[in-house]
């Protein structure tokens, strides 16, 4: 019993110990990622790199789309579009509540 009081006051200790120098180092490696994000040439290549992405994005999307998988996906999105509407609008059952927000 005295080996694993011994053990939960040590661990206790470190945990401590760790935790406070572990945020300060935290606070500091934050602190610099800030500034590095912030930095204009980051910023700049960050805007390059998201332009060139929805560049790739849009163009894959105009080929899938010109494709026959993409007409088949197309024509099975709509009539499953349609399908879920007629479903949800033709359940027809009423429903009611009791009060507490939950619904039979």
């Amino acid at each position: 019993m005295r080996g694993k009081l011994m053990f939960i006051t040590g661990l206790a200790a470190g945990f401590v110990l760790g935790s406070r120098a572990g945020r300060e180092k935290y606070e500091e490696i934050t602190a610099n990622a800030k500034k590095v994000w912030e930095h204009p040439t980051v910023q700049e290549a960050a805007g390059v790199a998201q332009a060139q992405a929805n560049k790739l994005y849009t163009e894959g999307k105009d080929k899938l789309n010109q494709s026959k998988l993409g007409e088949k996906l197309q024509s099975a999105s709509t009539t499953s579009t349609s399908d879920s509407t007629l479903t949800s609008s033709s359940a027809g059952t009423p429903s009611s509540s009791n009060g507490t927000g939950t619904t039979y």
